[in-house]
């Protein structure tokens, strides 16, 4: 190599990612990286990572952990692209939930396989943490773990956990990581809901941050790293992240140029990613959120609610939101094949909305106005929220501001702590 690995971990550290002079032998990496559609263009992680040649890479035998959103902007599959490129040493693959191609349902995957388009070894890294995924890093092969995965901006939204416990992992077995980042579809102004409590760890939140984060994957990893990493492996992980181009902390993704690759199979579209740190709280309730619709988590309800849980949400006075009485069948989960009734969620202010203090109004009301009304048996929405206090504040009759005044201290800390981490710049 020309620079030492330290050297160039500096740099990217600094820059992002290398120099930006690409030479004859880079040039494909710019069909890698896509066509450019226009206006302000934001390049992901692994654009920039394929237009400096892979040098990052240089000389390492290489594992990635991705799904189907791990997409160049012409859509073709980043392992696609570096298995055909001689210039990267591609040798494995892991999968996360719904898999690396993305076969499995919510709570799935895809299990151990050679991948037929490449023959790569895939292997399976969900609900695997610890020493049991260490042992598949070291089986692997690999020297460099890569992550690049699309996230939606929520702390129960398991990737980003996927990305914790791979770099813990990767600490134990002596891997280096490397995170490949891509936008926050909902933007990254700021962190919202409340903290989780380290009691109510479980997969969908391994360690104390916000319910809706508003970090990227790359500052996630910043942030997990600096803060939590240590206390679980016993010292950092080596850590590279190779930051986007063009992506400022205010943008939507619609504002990226990037197409939209549903990152799970109930993520079909950035609106749903906009509504989802809120109303997935749903899940820890016997209404649906909309799973087996077109419109999952925009959609609500349950047998026997009627127009009176819309009037009233819309009595809240929520900002950004309006809410519309409406009937739905799923056609699988909860109520499958039958017609219940309940609420379709329209943002028509994106700036204004937020989508936490949305779903604990609409939990409030939903309790209020039908008397069907019931948390999971397990509590499930005490891991969803990160402890026991919105599920006991709404049994005993709080609203909506008492329930969001009763975690800003906790937020506020977070808030402190996220800062330090912050890459991109705010408009």
């Amino acid at each position: 190599m020309a620079l030492s690995r330290r050297v160039l971990l500096g740099h990217l550290a600094a820059t992002g990612a290398a120099g930006a002079a690409l030479t004859a032998a880079a040039a494909p990496a710019r069909a890698a990286a896509g066509p450019d559609r226009g206006g302000r263009r934001v390049r992901t992680g692994f654009a920039r990572l394929a237009a400096d040649g892979y040098r990052l890479l240089e000389g390492e035998r290489v594992g990635v952990i991705t799904n189907p959103t791990g997409v160049t902007t012409d859509l073709r599959h980043i392992v696609d692209v570096m298995h055909a490129d001689p210039r990267v040493r591609l040798t494995a693959v892991f999968g996360p939930e719904h898999g690396f191609r993305g076969t499995a349902q919510a709570g799935g995957s895809e299990g151990r396989y050679d991948d037929p388009a490449t023959g790569l070894p895939v292997y399976d890294t969900y609900n695997k943490s610890g020493r049991e995924l260490a042992d598949i890093f070291t089986a692997s092969g690999v020297d460099t773990v890569v992550f690049d995965i699309q996230d939606v901006g929520a702390r129960f939204y398991t990737y980003i956990w996927t990305l914790y416990d791979c770099m813990v992992a990767a600490v134990l077995a002596g891997k280096r990581f490397v995170v490949l980042d891509r936008p926050n579809p909902v933007t990254g102004r700021f962190a919202s809901g409340p903290v989780l409590d380290k009691a109510y760890a479980s997969f969908v939140g391994r360690e104390p941050i916000a319910q809706a984060h508003g970090l990227t994957v790359a500052e996630l990893a910043l942030l997990f790293n600096g803060e939590f990493v240590p206390q679980a492996a016993g010292r950092a992980v080596e850590l590279a992240t190779v930051r986007m181009s063009g992506w400022h902390r205010g943008d939507f993704y619609d504002a990226t140029g990037l197409p939209w690759v549903p990152p799970s199979p109930n993520m079909p579209t950035p609106d749903t990613a906009l509504v989802y740190a809120g109303t997935c709280l749903f899940e820890g309730t016997n209404l649906s959120e909309g799973r087996g619709t077109t419109r999952p988590f925009e959609l609500l309800g349950a047998d026997g609610i009627d127009r009176r849980w819309a009037a009233a949400a819309t009595g809240l006075g929520l900002p950004g939101v309006h809410f519309r009485e409406a009937y739905f069948a799923p056609t699988f989960s909860k109520f499958q094949g039958k017609t219940i009734g309940g609420v379709q969620l329209h943002v028509h202010d994106r700036a204004a909305f937020d989508p936490v203090r949305t779903g604990i109004g609409l939990l409030v009301t939903a309790k209020r106005v039908w008397g069907g009304f019931a948390w999971r048996p397990d509590h499930g929405i005490d891991r969803l929220t990160g402890s026991a206090a919105v599920r006991t504040m709404i049994d005993a009759g709080a609203d909506p501001d008492e329930i969001v005044a009763a975690w800003q201290d906790g937020l506020a800390k977070f808030r402190t702590v996220r800062a330090r981490y912050l890459r991109y710049p705010p408009a």
